[in-house]
C-alpha cells in the first residue's frame, strides 16, 4: 500500500500504522479491519439468498398474508435493530468527527460503521422475508452473523480496556453498547431456535399463522405486519392508492381480526362485570369502571408508555436548537490532535462532551429525536383509538343485550323512551369512547408541564418563570371556559331536539297542515325554537372564539413578560441560543394546558354517562319484576293437575345470556299431542303495565288448541293488552299464565337460553320456556330490510309457502308496483308505504311463521272491505286453519264472528263473555241482539268478479304516483350519483382521479356567500394581518438579540406571515411537539457547560437601543394579541350568519313546496337536511375552516421565513413539496371513502337499535332475540371496521408529514450551519423555530380539506333542496275581496275537471262533472284508486287542476290565495294526524275559539268525558303522534278538530276506516246531526255508511260511473253501487 494514497485504510502520518511488532491484536487499525469481516460475510451470504427469493416470487405475486407469522421475539428483535442502527450512526458520527481533527484520512474509525449499518438494515430485511415465507431454517445465517459480530466487537473491547481507555471517552462508551446489543441479539436467535426447534432438534415445530390471517376476509393487517409497517403504517399504502382509481367499498376493508370483534370485548366487558356481583350482596350495582379498567386496562398503560417517551423526546427540539445556535461559528476544532493520541492507536479520541458540541451532529440528533417521537405519539394515539374502538363495541353490545330485557312497561310508560335508547347508543357510548382517546393525556401532561418549567428556568433563570407563570394562570381561564362551552352546547343541543321534533311532526303531518292552512302557524313555531337554538349557538361561537384567541395569544403574552421581565431584572438581553430555545419551549408548553382543559371536560362527561349507563343497565326486566312483585302462592295441586299437560311459563330470563349459543332454536318439528286442547290458559289474572293501575283484571280464559279464538270489543277494553299479558309483556300481580307444553322432541332445542341453578326451584316447577309465536302487533312494524326479509323474518325461504302468503294477504300487486318487486328496501320505518299495505307485511309475516299459535291484533284496521274478507278467507280461514294453527284475532268486525270457534268478549279490561258464538245467542241474548243490530246484515261470500277488480287499491295509487315521479325528480337532486355513474363509464384514469381529488370550490363560495360579503372580508383581513404581526415579533426577537447591530431591512419580515398560533379545535389533536430528551440520561455535564456559558453570552448593546427594541416589541405584541381576537371573533360569527340564512330559507322552502314533493322525496333524506346536515353547517364548518385557514397561513409564513434566512432552502423544498402534494391528494380521496363508510354504517346500527326497541314485543314473541344480536355484532363490527380504518388512515398521514417536517427542520439546520456567518446567529435561531413549528401544521393542513370536503357536502345537500318550487299561494284575486262568511251555503259546481299529480304524469280525473246543492249529504264510493281521494284534494287546490273548475258559492277555487280556500273549509282524513302538545293546541292551533266551543266539538265527538278524566282537561298532554289515544280514539280527535272550524263544508275522506261498528254508528249520528245544515261530503271506505247520503256518486279509473239517490241506484240490480252494496252486507 503507497504511503501516499490520501484516502488511507490506516491512515499514513506514521510508519507504523501497519505494522504488527507488539501483536496483531494490538494493532488498533487491525482490530477494526477484523470488525469488518462478520459485516462482508452476511453481505455475501443474504444478497443471493434474497435475490433468488425476490426473484422466484415475481414482484406482481405478493405472498399472500395467510403464510404471516411472527417468530419468537419478533418485536424485541425489530427494536434491538433499531437500536443497534442508531448507534452505528452515533460510530460513524464519531468517527469522521474524530477524523477531521487529524492530520491525515483515517478510514478504518468509520468504515466499520458505515459497513455495520448497511449489514444491520440487511439483516433486518433478510429476516422479514423469513419471517413471512415461514421458513426458519435460513435464520442460521442471522446467527452466525450475531455470534461473529459479538466476538470481534468483545476483542476491541477488550483491547480498549487492556491500555485504560475507558468510559471517559465516547468510543469505549459505543462499543460497549454495540457487544450488549449484539449480544442480546444472539440471545433471541438462540430463543427462536429454542422455541421453533428448526435445527439441532429431531422434530422441529409445525406453526400455523393466526386464523385471522388464514380467513382472506380480514383486511386490517395492523396486529400482524411487522414493527416498522405498524409503526408507518406501510400496510395500509394499497388501500390508499387503490382508492384513487376507485371508490373504497365495504367489500375491501373486510372483516376485523377476532381480538377487535364486538363479541370478544363483549364477554370480555362483561365477565368483568358480573365478577363483580358478590354473593353477600347481589342487588349492589357493579362498578363500570372498574369494569372497563379491568377488560381495557392493559393497552392504556401501554399508550402511556408510548406518550411518556414521546413527551420527552419532544424536548429535544428546543435544547438542539439552543446548542446548534449556540455553536455556531465557534471554532472548537483548534485542540492540539495530540493530545488524545494513544501511543498504540495513534488515533484521536473523543470526550463524551465533545460530539455533542458539534453542530453538523446536533442537526442529526434533532432529526432523529423528531422522527422518533413523533412515531412514538401516533404509535400512542393509534393503540388508544383501538381500545376506545374495542370498547365501545362491548358496551354497544352490553346496551343491546339489556333492551332485549327491557321490561314492555318501562318502554309504554315512557321510563326509558326510544330517544333515551338512542342517546346511550348514539352519545354516551361515543363519549366514553372519546375518553379513552384522551385519557393518556390525564397523566402525560403534568410531567410535560414539570419538565418544560425546569428547562424554562435553566436557560433564563427567574425571568423565564414569569413567563411559565402567565401560561399557567391563564389554564384556569381556559378551563371555565371550556366548562361554558360544554353547557352552552348543552342547551343548543336541547333546542335542537325541540326544532328536530317539531320539524319531524310537521312533515308527518304535512297533509293536514297544508289542508287546514296551518303551515305558517307552525313554521313560525319551528324558526321561534331555532331562535332560542341560535342563542345558544351565538353564545357558543363567542366561547369559542375566546378559546381560540387565548390559544393564540398566550404565548405571544408569554413571550413578551419573559423578556421585559429579563430586561428590567438583568438590564441585558438573552443570548439567541437562549432566546429561541425558550421560545420553542413556551410552543410546547401551551399546548398541554390548552388540551387540559378539553381533557377535564371529556372526564366529567364521561362521568356523566357512566353513571347513564349504570341507571339503564340496572334498570326492570322483563319476567323479573312480573313474577316478583305479585306474591304468587305456587300452590303444589296446580303444579300437579297441570304437570301432564300444562305449565306456566316463566319468563323471567336468566342473569347470563349465553352469548355462545347463538344458532336459532329449531323450528317446530311435530303438532302438540292431539288430546292437548287447550293451548295458553289464564287462571284468575290481573295484569298491570307497572303503574299501578290494573289494566286487565280478574282474567280467566282459555285458548283452545288449534281452533279460531276472536276477542272482541270497544275501542280501548284492553283486547291488545290481554294479548300481551299472555305472552308475558305485562306485570301479573296476581294470577298465572300457562302454556301448554311441547312435545318432548322440541325441549331440547330450546335451550338456548340457559336456566341459572339458583332461581329458587319451587318456581321453577310451573316455569318452561314456551314456544315461538306468531304475533302481528296492532301498529305494524317493519324492519328496515327487502319485503322478502319482513315476511320470511329469519325462516328459511319456502317458495311455495311464500307464494301461498302473499296471494293471502293479496300483496302481489303492491309487489309489482315496487321498483325491484319483493326485493325492494322498505323500512325508514317503513315511510315509503302506506298503513294498509305496512299491515298486510305484518300479518303475512305472522302467517309465514311456521309456528303453532298466531296472535292478530286487528289486523283489518287499515283494510278496505274487500281485502279484508279476503285476508279472512284466504288466510286466516283456509290457509292458517288447514294447518290447525291455534289463532287468536282481535277485531273489530264482528260480521266475522260466524267463523269463530270461541269468543271472548271483553269490556273495560275484564271479560265480559266467554264461549262459542252458539252458547252466546242463547246464554247472553242481550249481547247477542246487540251485536245482531250492529252487523245487521249478513256474510254472504264475496263474489268473485268484484273481488278480481278490487285488487288495485288507493295504496297502490300512491305507490305508483311515488315511483313513476321519482326517476325525473332524482335526475335533479342527486348530482353526486349522477357523478359517480359518470366515472363508471369513464374508464380515462386522470378524469376520474381528478373529479375524485377535486376540492368542491364552489360549495365553499355558496357557503361563504351565505355568511355575507362584510363578514368574509373582516375574516380575511385580518388573518393576513394577524399573520404578518407575529412573523415581525419574531423577527424583532431575532435583530434584538443577535449581538450585531445590522439594520436588516424590517420590510422583508412584514410581507411575510405566522408563526405559532394554535388552536387546538379538535381534542384528539397532536399536541405541539411532543418530542423527547433523551440526552438528559446521559450527559448531566453538557446541561453544565450550557448553564456556566450563559454569563459569558450575554451580550449588551447600547441600552437607548435595548429601550427601543423592548418598545417595538411591545407594541408588536400588543397588536397581535388584538389581531388574534379579531381574527378569531370574525371566523365564528361568519359561520354564525351563514347557518341562519341556510335554515331559514330551507325551512321555507319545504313547508311551502307541493304536496307532490313529499309523495316522491322519503322523509328520511327530508329530516337528514334539517339533523345531520344542519348540525355540521351550525357546529363543525366554522371551526375546521379557522384551523385550515389558521394552520395553511402559519405553514406558509414558516416557509417564508425559512426561505429568506437561508435562500437555499428553495431547493430541497422542491421535492419535499412534490411528495406533500401527492400524501394530501391520495389521503383526501381515501379519507372521504372512509369517512362516508363510517357514516353510511353507522346508520343501520343505531336504526337497528331503535327498531329492535320499537319491535320489542314482537321480536319476543317470536322469540327471534339470538338472531337480532347476531345481526346487531355484525353491525357493530362493520362501523368499527370503518372506523378503525378512518384512523389508521389518519395515522398513515400524521406519520409521512410529520416525517417531511423532520426533513424540512434537517434541511433548514444544515443549510443555516453551512452559510451562517457567526453575526446573524438570531436569525437561524428564528429559522429552526419555524420549521420545529411547522411539523405540527402541515398534517392540520391536510385533515382539515379533508374535513371540510366532507363537511361541505352538507351544504351541497341543503343547497339541492333550496331549489324546490314553491306552490303558488297569491292566487288571483285578493283575499279582501272574498266575503267573510264565504263559503255560507256550502254550494259545489264541479265543471269538466281534469286533474293530474305532476305535468310528468297521465291525469287521475278526468272531465268530472257534478253539482252538490247546499246542505246536501253526498257520498262517494268507487274501487280502490278509481279517484276518490283525488277529488277530495281538488276541492283544497293540493293537485294540478289543469282543465275545468271547481265553483263553492259563485267563486273559483283556483283564483282564491291558497291561505284563504283552505281555512275555509274542514277535512277528516283517513289516517288520523295529532301533534305533540295540549289537547286545545290540536283542535285550535290559531287560539281563535273560546273554551266552550272547544268541549262543544269535543261532546259531539263523544269523547267529552274522556278529556274531563285526564288531568289537565283541555290543556291535557298529547305525546308524539298522539301515542297516548288509541287510533279509534286519535280519529274522534280529528272529527272534534272538523268541528270546531265551524265551515259549511265538510270533507271526510274515509274517516271510518280504523273504528269499530259501535263508534262508527255513533258517528254517522253524530255527522247527521251536527252538520244537518251543512254540505258533507263523505268518501266510503264501507258503503253503508253512505246509504243514508241525499246522492251517491259512483267513480271508476277517474270519471263518474253513476250519480243519482242511494234508493234510485240500487234499483240498477246490474249497478256498480248494487253490487257494492251486497258484497258489504
Amino acid at each position: 500500500m503507497a504511503a501516499g494514497m490520501p484516502l488511507s485504510f490506516c491512515g499514513d502520518k506514521f510508519p507504523s500504522a501497519y505494522g504488527i511488532n507488539a501483536s496483531v491484536l494490538n494493532n488498533g487499525c487491525f482490530v477494526d479491519a477484523l470488525n469488518l469481516v462478520p459485516h462482508v460475510f452476511l453481505l455475501f451470504i443474504t444478497f443471493p439468498i434474497l435475490f433468488i427469493g425476490w426473484g422466484s416470487q415475481s414482484s406482481k405475486v405478493q405472498i399472500h398474508h395467510n403464510t404471516w407469522l411472527h417468530f419468537p421475539g419478533h418485536n424485541m428483535r425489530w427494536i434491538l435493530t433499531f437500536l443497534l442502527l442508531f448507534v452505528h450512526v452515533c460510530e460513524f458520527a464519531e468517527g469522521i468527527v474524530s477524523n477531521t481533527t487529524m492530520t491525515s484520512n483515517h478510514l478504518h474509525l468509520f468504515m466499520p460503521a458505515f459497513m455495520g449499518f448497511i449489514a444491520a438494515t440487511t439483516s433486518v430485511v433478510y429476516y422479514h422475508n423469513i419471517e413471512t415465507s415461514n421458513f426458519p431454517k435460513l435464520l442460521l445465517v442471522l446467527f452466525i452473523y450475531w455470534v461473529l459480530a459479538f466476538i470481534t466487537k468483545s476483542i476491541k473491547l477488550w483491547k480498549f480496556a487492556e491500555f485504560g481507555v475507558w468510559f471517559q471517552y465516547l468510543r469505549f462508551c459505543i462499543t460497549a453498547l454495540l457487544v450488549i446489543l449484539y449480544g442480546l441479539l444472539m440471545a433471541v436467535e438462540i430463543n427462536v431456535i429454542r422455541v421453533r426447534k428448526y435445527v439441532f432438534f429431531t422434530n422441529p415445530q409445525k406453526v400455523k399463522p393466526p386464523e385471522d390471517l388464514q380467513d382472506l376476509g380480514v383486511r386490517f393487517l395492523q396486529p400482524f405486519v411487522n414493527l416498522l409497517s405498524k409503526a408507518t403504517y406501510w400496510w395500509m399504502n394499497p388501500l390508499i392508492i387503490s382508492a384513487h382509481k376507485r371508490p373504497i367499498e365495504l367489500k375491501k376493508i373486510g372483516k376485523l381480526p377476532i381480538a377487535m370483534r364486538a363479541l370478544t370485548n363483549y364477554l370480555r366487558l362483561k365477565d368483568a362485570y358480573e365478577d363483580q356481583r358478590t354473593g353477600e350482596d347481589p342487588d349492589r350495582a357493579p362498578s363500570i369502571w372498574r369494569s372497563m379498567y379491568r377488560a381495557f386496562g392493559r393497552p392504556i398503560l401501554l399508550s402511556s408508555t408510548f406518550r411518556y417517551l414521546a413527551d420527552l423526546l419532544g424536548f429535544a427540539g428546543p435544547l438542539c436548537i439552543y446548542g446548534i445556535v449556540r455553536n455556531l461559528g465557534d471554532n472548537n476544532n483548534n485542540t492540539s490532535a495530540n493530545k488524545n493520541t494513544d501511543n498504540h492507536f495513534r488515533v484521536y479520541f473523543m470526550d463524551t462532551t465533545e460530539l455533542l458540541e458539534n453542530s453538523y451532529v446536533l442537526s442529526i440528533l434533532l432529526f432523529l429525536a423528531l422522527v422518533l417521537q413523533r412515531t412514538f405519539l401516533q404509535a400512542s394515539y393509534y393503540v388508544t383509538i383501538e381500545t376506545g374502538i374495542n370498547l365501545r363495541g362491548a358496551l354497544l353490545a352490553m346496551i343491546y343485550n339489556k333492551i332485549l330485557r327491557l321490561s314492555t312497561s318501562n318502554m309504554s310508560m315512557g321510563e326509558m323512551t326510544l330517544g333515551q335508547i338512542n342517546n346511550l347508543v348514539a352519545i354516551e357510548t361515543n363519549q366514553l369512547m372519546w375518553f379513552l382517546f384522551l385519557c393518556p393525556n390525564l397523566w402525560a401532561m403534568p410531567v410535560q408541564i414539570v419538565m418544560g418549567v425546569i428547562l424554562l428556568y435553566n436557560f433564563l433563570s427567574w425571568s423565564a418563570l414569569v413567563g411559565a407563570s402567565v401560561i399557567v394562570l391563564l389554564a384556569p381561564v381556559q378551563y371555565l371556559i371550556a366548562t361554558k362551552l360544554a353547557e352552552t352546547q348543552k342547551s343548543a343541543l336541547e333546542h335542537s331536539t325541540d326544532r328536530l321534533k317539531q320539524t319531524t311532526e310537521i312533515l308527518k303531518g304535512i297533509k293536514l297542515l297544508k289542508l287546514y292552512a296551518w303551515e305558517d302557524i307552525f313554521c313560525d313555531s319551528v324558526e321561534q325554537t331555532r331562535g332560542k337554538e341560535l342563542t345558544s349557538l351565538r353564545t357558543f361561537a363567542f366561547y369559542t372564539s375566546m378559546s381560540i384567541f387565548m390559544n393564540a395569544a398566550i404565548p405571544i403574552a408569554a413571550v413578551l413578560a419573559t423578556f421585559g421581565v429579563h430586561h428590567f431584572l438583568t438590564s441585558s438581553i438573552p443570548s439567541p441560543s437562549q432566546a429561541f430555545a425558550a421560545l420553542a419551549l413556551f410552543h410546547i408548553l401551551v399546548t398541554p394546558l390548552f388540551l387540559l382543559s378539553t381533557v377535564v371536560r371529556f372526564a366529567v362527561k364521561a362521568l356523566v354517562s357512566v353513571q347513564k349507563l349504570g341507571e339503564f343497565l340496572q334498570s326492570d326486566e322483563i319476567g323479573d319484576d312480573s313474577w316478583r312483585n305479585g306474591d304468587i302462592s305456587v300452590s303444589l295441586d296446580v303444579g300437579k293437575k297441570h304437570l301432564g299437560m300444562t305449565k306456566a311459563i316463566n319468563r323471567k330470563q336468566p342473569m347470563r345470556y349465553q352469548m355462545d349459543n347463538y344458532e336459532q332454536p329449531s323450528r317446530r318439528a311435530m303438532r302438540p299431542i292431539e288430546t292437548e286442547d287447550v293451548a295458553v290458559k289464564v287462571s284468575s289474572g290481573s295484569f298491570t303495565w307497572g303503574n299501578n293501575q290494573l289494566t286487565l283484571s280478574d282474567i280467566s280464559i282459555r285458548i283452545p288448541t288449534g281452533q279460531l279464538t276472536m276477542i272482541v270489543g270497544q275501542v280501548g277494553c284492553g283486547k291488545s293488552s290481554l294479548l300481551l299479558a299472555m305472552l308475558g309483556e305485562m306485570q301479573a300481580i296476581d294470577g298465572r299464565v300457562f302454556w301448554s307444553k311441547l312435545p318432548d322432541c322440541e325441549m331440547a332445542h330450546e335451550g338456548n337460553i340457559s336456566w341459572s341453578e339458583t332461581e329458587d326451584s319451587e318456581e321453577d316447577v310451573g316455569s318452561k320456556n314456551r314456544n315461538s309465536v306468531a304475533y302481528a302487533a296492532q301498529k305494524s312494524w317493519l324492519l328496515n330490510a327487502t319485503v322478502e326479509d319482513n315476511i320470511t323474518f329469519g325462516s328459511p325461504f319456502n317458495k311455495q309457502r311464500y307464494k301461498a302468503v302473499i296471494d293471502a294477504c293479496s300483496l302481489q300487486p303492491d309487489i309489482d308496483l315496487l321498483p325491484f318487486g319483493d326485493q325492494t328496501e322498505i323500512g325508514e320505518r317503513g315511510i315509503n308505504l302506506s298503513g294498509g299495505q305496512r299491515q298486510r307485511i305484518c300479518v303475512a309475516r305472522a302467517l309465514y311463521q311456521n309456528t303453532n299459535i298466531v296472535f292478530l291484533d286487528d289486523p283489518f284496521s287499515a283494510l278496505d272491505i274487500h281485502l279484508s274478507d279476503h285476508l279472512m278467507q284466504e288466510g286466516i280461514l283456509k290457509f292458517l286453519q288447514d294447518d290447525k294453527r291455534t289463532v287468536v284475532l282481535v277485531t273489530h268486525k264482528l260480521q266475522y264472528l260466524i267463523h269463530a270457534d270461541w269468543i271472548i268478549a271483553m269490556k273495560d279490561g275484564s271479560v265480559l263473555r266467554e264461549g262459542t258464538l252458539k252458547d252466546i245467542q242463547t246464554h247472553d241474548t242481550e249481547l247477542y241482539d246487540h251485536w245482531k243490530t250492529l252487523m245487521n246484515r249478513q256474510d254472504q261470500e264475496l263474489e268473485k268478479d268484484i273481488q278480481q277488480d278490487s285488487q288495485t287499491t288507493l295504496e297502490r295509487k300512491t305507490l305508483r304516483r311515488a315511483f313513476y315521479s321519482r326517476e325525473p325528480k332524482n335526475q335533479m337532486d342527486d348530482e353526486d350519483e349522477e357523478e359517480e355513474e359518470e366515472e363508471e363509464d369513464d374508464d380515462n384514469f386522470s378524469t376520474t382521479t381528478s373529479r375524485r381529488s377535486k376540492i368542491p370550490w364552489k360549495m365553499c363560495g355558496c357557503y361563504l356567500s351565505s355568511g355575507g360579503f362584510f363578514m368574509v372580508f373582516l375574516m380575511v383581513s385580518s388573518k393576513l394581518l394577524k399573520h404578518s404581526v407575529i412573523v415581525a415579533i419574531d423577527y424583532c426577537l431575532a435583530l434584538w438579540t443577535s449581538t450585531n447591530k445590522t439594520k436588516a431591512n424590517l420590510q422583508t419580515a412584514a410581507n411575510q406571515t405566522p408563526a405559532f398560533l394554535q388552536n387546538w379545535t379538535a381534542a384528539n389533536q397532536t399536541p405541539a411537539f411532543l418530542q423527547n430528551w433523551t440526552a438528559a440520561n446521559q450527559t448531566p455535564a453538557f446541561l453544565q457547560n450550557w448553564s456556566d456559558s450563559i454569563n459569558s453570552t450575554d451580550v449588551s448593546p447600547q441600552p437607548e437601543q435595548n429601550v427601543y427594541y423592548l418598545h417595538v416589541f411591545f407594541v408588536l405584541c400588543a397588536a397581535g394579541i388584538t389581531l388574534c381576537l379579531i381574527t378569531s371573533l370574525s371566523v365564528e360569527f361568519l359561520g354564525l350568519s351563514a347557518a341562519t340564512n341556510l335554515h331559514h330559507n330551507l325551512l321555507n322552502k319545504i313547508i311551502h313546496a307541493p304536496i307532490r314533493f313529499f309523495d316522491v322525496t322519503p322523509l328520511g333524506q327530508i329530516l337528514n337536511r334539517f339533523s345531520a346536515d344542519t348540525n355540521i353547517i351550525d357546529q363543525h364548518i366554522p371551526p375546521t375552516l379557522e384551523s385550515l385557514t389558521r394552520s395553511t397561513l402559519l405553514c406558509l409564513s414558516a416557509i417564508g421565513v425559512m426561505a429568506s434566512i437561508t435562500p437555499i432552502f428553495l431547493v430541497p423544498l422542491v421535492p419535499l413539496a412534490v411528495a406533500f402534494y401527492f400524501i394530501q391528494k391520495y389521503f383526501r380521496v381515501a379519507s372521504k371513502d372512509l369517512q362516508d363508510l363510517d357514516d353510511s354504517t353507522q346508520l343501520p346500527l343505531l336504526c337497528h337499535f331503535s327498531e329492535t326497541a320499537e319491535g320489542l314485543t314482537t321480536i319476543r314473541a317470536f322469540r327471534h332475540e339470538a338472531r337480532f344480536k347476531q345481526r346487531m355484532l355484525e353491525l357493530t363490527d362493520t362501523n368499527n371496521t370503518a372506523y378503525l380504518f378512518l384512523s389508521a388512515a389518519n395515522r398513515w398521514l400524521e406519520v409521512r408529514t410529520d416525517y417531511l417536517g423532520a426533513v424540512i427542520v434537517l434541511t433548514v439546520a444544515v443549510a443555516s450551519i453551512w452559510t451562517c456567518q457567526n453575526d446573524a446567529k438570531g436569525l437561524v435561531g428564528l429559522g429552526l423555530t419555524y420549521a420545529l413549528t411547522i411539523t405540527n401544521y402541515l398534517n392540520w393542513v391536510v385533515r382539515n380539506l379533508a374535513d371540510l370536503e366532507v363537511q361541505m357536502a352538507a351544504v351541497k345537500k341543503v343547497n339541492s333542496f333550496l331549489g324546490t318550487e314553491s306552490e303558488n299561494y297569491e292566487g288571483s284575486m285578493d283575499a279582501s275581496q272574498v266575503p267573510e262568511n264565504w263559503p255560507h251555503d256550502g254550494e259545489i259546481k264541479i265543471h269538466d275537471l281534469c286533474v293530474r299529480y305532476d305535468p310528468m304524469l297521465k291525469p287521475v280525473l278526468k272531465h268530472v262533472n257534478a253539482y252538490i246543492k247546499p246542505g246536501q249529504k253526498v257520498g262517494i264510493c268507487g274501487r280502490t284508486g278509481s279517484g276518490k281521494s283525488s277529488l277530495s284534494l281538488a276541492f283544497f287546490n293540493m293537485v294540478d287542476i289543469f282543465e275545468g273548475r271547481i265553483v263553492i258559492d259563485g267563486i273559483d277555487i283556483c283564483k282564491l290565495p291558497l291561505q284563504t280556500l283552505r281555512s275555509r273549509l274542514s277535512i277528516i282524513l283517513q289516517d288520523p294526524v295529532l301533534f305533540s302538545g295540549s289537547i286545545r293546541f290540536n283542535l285550535d292551533p290559531e287560539r281563535m275559539c273560546t273554551d266552550d266551543r272547544l268541549w262543544e266539538a269535543l261532546e259531539i265527538a263523544q269523547l267529552k268525558n274522556l278529556v274531563k278524566s285526564l288531568p289537565g282537561g283541555l290543556d291535557a298532554v298529547v305525546t308524539e303522534g298522539g301515542e297516548n289515544f288509541s287510533v279509534g280514539q286519535r280519529q274522534l280527535f280529528c272529527l272534534a278538530r272538523a268541528f270546531v272550524r265551524k265551515s259549511s263544508i265538510l270533507i271526510m275522506d274515509e274517516a271510518t276506516a280504523s273504528i269499530d261498528m259501535a263508534t262508527e254508528n255513533i258517528l254517522q249520528k253524530v255527522v247527521m246531526t251536527a252538520f244537518a245544515d251543512r254540505t258533507v261530503v263523505t268518501i266510503a271506505h264501507r258503503v253503508h255508511t253512505i246509504l243514508t247520503a241525499d246522492l251517491v256518486i259512483v267513480m271508476k279509473r277517474g270519471n263518474i260511473l253513476e250519480y243519482d239517490t242511494p234508493d234510485t241506484l240500487l234499483e240498477q240490480e246490474d249497478g256498480m253501487f248494487a253490487s257494492f252494496v251486497k258484497a258489504d252486507m
